[in-house]
């Protein structure tokens, strides 16, 4: 895994996108270009449209033209990479593509976005097979959608799209949310261990479906404890936490407690002074957990301890963002 799929998909489908129009979705429908989890396949798996794939298939064109789908991204953002993945498309696959993005406020119709202000960020690349194709992208613009077309037809499984969020916060100028949600801006900036899943998945949009959707180390045998930080969307004062073992029964952590640091920009986490935020705190499995938090500092990273190991689903930090 590179440093660029190591950022959080902007298009991913529980992230809220939505591949909102495509030029053809004759063989496979288009929103499983941005389904979760790696493309399945089953040889001779055969439906009203022939063989069955997961992902996005267009039919033979016999005129001039190319195919393209555009996808409204659920985190808007700077995009850093793109993943052009044609997973078990191998007789089927389109041997060229390019990706294209532009940023429209609102809640744009599928005309409106055609007719948008569309800047290339990957140009016509060639394609194989059965291949997860990476690219990276030097675009230091704020983006809402993008677009793929493929030339000239055939199937692409997934279409990825990493990078760093950067949302709109003024509509919520005044009111309590969550500093700690990926989709306001947060980031986990480390963590002890992500053996079986990545922390990121803690401060990730929704509410975690089964284990894999939330953070979980492996089993500690020394001692210690594991911990993750994140650093917050904005500056602010966290009153209330959320701490969701939701579908871990057996891996749940016993304990956990949370601090807080303030980290001007530009100062590096290495000697921050952490002050307490909650001491460390009884935990029950597959529990959404709430604690209201005392103290008015503000903060701009938290850190998570559990103890010993585990997982936790989701991590919620409800409050105002705040300047010091």
């Amino acid at each position: 895994m590179s440093d660029v799929t190591r950022l959080p998909d902007l298009a991913l489908r529980s992230y809220g996108g939505s591949v909102v129009a495509a030029s053809d979705e004759s063989f496979a429908e288009r929103q499983a270009l941005i389904r979760p989890g790696a493309p399945a396949f089953q040889p001779a798996t055969f439906g009203a449209r022939g063989q069955v794939y997961d992902g996005w298939e267009t039919r033979r064109r016999r005129e001039p033209g190319h195919d393209w789908a555009i996808v409204r991204l659920g985190m808007p953002g700077v995009i850093r990479g793109v993943v052009v993945d044609t997973a078990w498309f191998t007789g089927n696959y389109p041997p060229f593509a390019s990706v294209e993005a532009c940023a429209v406020a609102g809640h744009p119709s599928p005309a409106e976005l055609q007719d948008a202000a569309w800047a290339e960020i990957v140009p016509r690349s060639p394609l194989g097979g059965d291949a997860a194709h990476e690219f990276t992208v030097a675009d230091p613009r704020r983006y809402t959608h993008v677009r793929l077309s493929i030339f000239p037809d055939g199937g692409v499984a997934r279409l990825r799209v990493h990078g760093e969020v950067v949302a709109d916060l003024a509509l919520y100028e005044g009111m309590t949310l969550d500093l700690a949600a990926l989709e306001n801006g947060a980031v986990v900036t480390g963590c002890s261990d992500e053996f079986y899943s990545s922390p990121a998945n803690a401060i990730a949009p929704g509410l975690p479906r089964h284990q894999a959707e939330g953070w979980e180390t492996a089993r500690r045998r020394d001692g210690g404890h594991d911990w993750m930080t994140v650093r917050l969307a904005v500056p602010g004062v966290v009153r209330v936490a959320e701490l969701d073992t939701s579908n871990l029964l057996y891996n749940a952590p016993g304990a956990a407690a949370l601090s807080g640091t303030f980290l001007p920009d530009g100062h590096p986490a290495e000697g921050a002074e952490w002050f307490e935020l909650l001491p460390r705190t009884r935990l029950q499995p597959d529990t959404r957990h709430a604690f209201r938090l005392p103290g008015d500092r503000v903060t701009t990273h938290v850190r998570l301890d559990i103890h010993p190991d585990g997982g936790m689903g989701r991590l919620r930090l409800l409050g105002s963002p705040r300047t010091p």
